[in-house]
């Protein structure tokens, strides 16, 4: 099969030709921008794959010609198959020949960086290696009382009013007040610098200098923890064994900050939105049928926080889903087509809570390597703002909730919501707490997932504990485990015994319910 890409980029198809129009480009190519892509993105990924299949030609900004790969198939074969698909955006042809500019409006996206994402082998093993060692240290019950505690706070802010915007007082807030904290940098928490990483993945005019703001933020952080290491993500960075440059480090904070927080800002928007609008949805969430983190995982299928990810760049000349890719071209792994493939969805209403096929963060070695915290951002937000503000309507109809795309993601603009005035809620003022997470001793454990089931054990089975004589020496203690030196501030965990008395086992799910829920 031949190249539908015969036309020069950025040519202009002739005024009475019918395809003069905004969402048609040269060659008679769809755009994935503009529009139709904007305001009806999944009415867009079904004229592709009625055209094309599961591979389509689209153009980009600039009508730079690109592929959006809409198969499931298709896209996992791409992310998990970087001998022909490679991350590295040099290998463009567009840009080798000039077609696209340095000051593209993608180019905070396309543009090559000193990070993993736009590296392959033995560099990208290096790099990811750092950034998933550095997460691992993250202490993720602590920042789930972190999480809990930024929801509270941000719903005192308008919970007295009786209304809010979800959206802009909620949903934009919370992950970046949580990144903030995780990073290691709580003081530069502000309204510029959420709208600066909402900005930079718009393809706007103002998006490289919105980069520029965040990357100065970044640098100032990792100039610091270079001096004067903390127990914060940033630092474990700066230390690992990898040696990452002060560039790495800065770079791969920032593909983690604008990552995280598009998507989980997103994600929260999404959930909080079919909570209003889909009494079924609601009536399960409210009933007990479903819980949070289920109703998540259902809208990470139906409305993922990142559409597309850009990009792939073919190796060499191949095939794929019928089509003839020519070494250099860019491909889009396409998330939100792949999770509604004919092929893995046929019934497009049925139930997915706990099903994750989904592709909403990508496949393969480039596999977001943050989700779970991404989760647990939704997850609790959306708990504790449930919690306490249960009666949450939606203050507008649905037909006027108004949303905003671009060729990576597509949000709300608004949410509108009425409730009841309640009071606001009284917080603790205490400091960040340490950030790592603490080591447990080799015969205890730790709670640390709600997913983790003890089986009680039986009756006849349980031993009982002698009772120690009156007057005995007490029997020496167990000497404490070593800390391992990567961990020299860690806190003590709180484990349980192996022994434990019949009432234990209520106690423990107590204490999972506490932990869930933050506190």
């Amino acid at each position: 099969m031949t190249t539908p890409f015969h036309h020069e980029p950025g040519a202009v198809p002739p005024p009475q030709c019918p395809a003069h129009n905004l969402d048609i480009g040269p060659g008679g190519l769809r755009r994935l921008y503009g529009p139709e892509a904007e305001n009806d993105p999944a009415g867009l990924y079904d004229k592709l794959r009625a055209e094309h299949g599961t591979v389509a030609p689209i153009l980009l900004h600039g009508d730079v010609p690109a592929w959006l790969v809409l198969g499931h198939s298709e896209n996992l074969h791409v992310t998990r198959t970087p001998s022909q698909f490679s991350r590295d955006s040099r290998r463009w042809r567009a840009l080798q020949d000039g077609s696209v500019a340095p000051d593209h409006p993608l180019a905070p996206i396309f543009t090559w960086q000193p990070v993993c994402v736009f590296a392959d082998g033995a560099k990208h093993e290096r790099q990811r290696g750092a950034v998933t060692d550095s997460m691992e240290r993250i202490d993720t019950r602590g920042v789930r009382r972190h999480i809990n505690r930024f929801s509270n706070r941000l719903v005192n802010d308008f919970c007295e009013k009786g209304t809010a915007d979800l959206v802009s007082q909620f949903a934009e807030h919370l992950p970046m007040m949580v990144v903030c904290a995780i990073f290691g940098m709580p003081e530069e928490y502000d309204e510029r610098l959420v709208q600066a990483a909402r900005d930079m993945t718009r393809g706007t005019e103002t998006a490289v200098a919105s980069n520029a703001h965040i990357v100065s933020v970044l640098t100032r952080l990792v100039e610091g923890r270079r001096n004067d290491p903390a127990p914060d993500l940033a630092s474990w960075l700066v230390e690992h064994p990898a040696t990452m440059t002060d560039t790495e480090v800065i770079e791969h904070l920032r593909l983690i900050m604008i990552a995280a927080y598009e998507s989980t800002a997103n994600l929260i928007a999404n959930v909080l939105r079919m909570v209003l609008i889909d009494p079924r949805f609601r009536a399960r969430l409210s009933g007990g049928h479903m819980t949070v983190p289920e109703a998540v995982e259902q809208t990470l299928w139906d409305e993922p926080p990142f559409t597309a990810v850009f990009g792939r760049w073919a190796v060499g000349d191949t095939e794929l889903g019928g089509q003839r890719i020519k070494a250099g071209d860019a491909l889009l792994v396409g998330i939100a087509p792949a999770n509604t493939d004919p092929t893995v969805r046929p019934d497009l209403g049925a139930d997915m809570s706990g099903n994750r096929a989904h592709l909403a963060f990508s496949g393969g070695p480039h596999e977001c390597p943050g989700q779970d915290i991404g989760r647990a951002i939704a997850d609790v937000g959306v708990d504790a703002l449930l919690m306490r503000l249960p009666d949450l309507e939606l203050g507008v109809g649905e037909s006027e909730l108004r949303w905003v795309g671009n060729i990576m993601s597509r949000h709300l603009v608004e949410l509108p919501v009425k409730f009841a005035p309640s009071p606001q809620q009284k917080l603790d003022a205490d400091p960040l707490s340490v950030m790592a997470r603490a080591t447990r001793p080799a015969d205890a454990w730790e709670i640390s997932s709600p997913a983790r089931q003890v089986p009680e054990p039986r009756p006849e089975t349980a031993v009982a504990q002698p009772a120690q004589a009156p007057g005995a020496a007490p029997a020496p203690a167990a000497p404490p485990a070593p800390r391992p030196a990567a961990y020299p501030e860690a806190a003590p965990v709180a484990t349980i015994p192996r022994q434990r008395r019949p009432a234990a086992p209520a106690r423990l799910w107590q204490a999972v319910a506490r932990w869930w829920s933050g506190y």
